[in-house]
């Protein structure tokens, strides 16, 4: 497992802004030439304007116009508990986000490889996105 990937999603997990549900998530992202772009989720009181920490990461990606050198994806999360990331299941990302990694994936020509990781690190998964997304719809269906 790429530690240095999955520390870097600990670190913006703890930078979460989630006062509504108390659900802090971390996500970065390693590109093609070793660079590490980290994001987390983004609440916001209207509930459906909340921003998840893939799309925030992958988001930054993009502006620095590196979307198509997306490689490996690291997430992990967890109640918020006295200012710290708690629990011991994986956090895995939600629909939408899963379509917005294929998007990347399908841009960089990889399947880009999802590790989901608990708040406690006990627990990690590596995935590729074609497995978390089958029969995605992406750019080839247009």
């Amino acid at each position: 497992m790429d530690s240095e990937l999955i520390e870097a999603a600990k670190a913006a997990a703890a930078n979460a802004y989630a006062p509504y549900s108390g659900f802090g998530v971390g996500a970065a992202v390693r590109l093609s030439d070793g660079r590490i772009v980290a994001g987390c989720n983004f609440e916001n009181a209207s509930y459906g304007l909340a921003l998840c920490a893939e799309t925030v990461a992958l988001g930054s990606v993009t502006a620095l116009g590196g979307l198509r050198d997306v490689r490996t994806i690291a997430v992990t999360g967890g109640r918020i508990v006295k200012g710290a990331i708690t629990g011991g299941d994986p956090v895995r990302p939600c629909g939408r986000c899963r379509q917005v990694i294929f998007e990347a994936a399908a841009l960089s020509g990889h399947d880009v490889e999802v590790i989901c990781v608990s708040a406690d690190g006990s627990t990690v998964e590596s995935n590729r996105i074609s497995d978390l997304l089958p029969h995605a719809f992406g750019p080839d269906a247009l």
